[in-house]
C-alpha cells in the first residue's frame, strides 16, 4: 500500500491537540499544538547534526501540509454553501 507523506491524525481524548503523522523515514507523530515529537524509528548511530536539519526542514513541512489540508477543508465547506 502507498502511504501519503503526511497524515493527519484526530483523537477524542486530544481534543485540543493537532497530530500530524510523518509516514516516509525518519517516521514520527509530532503534535503542532507543542511541537512534541514521538519517533517511530530507532535513531541510533544517525548523524546528530544531518538528523536536526533534518528533523526542521520535516517539521516545517508538516506544519505546511498541515496548513493546506485545512485550508482546502475550509475552501470546500464555502464552496458548499
Amino acid at each position: 500500500m502507498q502511504l501519503p507523506k503526511f497524515l493527519i491524525g484526530d483523537h477524542s481524548e486530544y481534543s485540543d491537540a493537532i497530530f500530524v503523522i510523518h509516514t516516509e523515514y525518519p517516521r514520527f507523530i509530532i503534535n503542532l499544538v507543542d511541537d512534541e515529537i514521538i519517533w517511530l524509528e530507532d535513531l541510533l548511530g544517525e548523524n546528530e547534526e544531518e538528523l536536526s536539519l533534518e528533523m526542521a526542514h520535516l517539521i516545517e513541512e508538516a506544519g505546511q501540509f498541515y496548513d493546506k489540508e485545512i485550508e482546502s477543508l475550509e475552501f470546500n465547506t464555502d464552496d458548499n454553501n
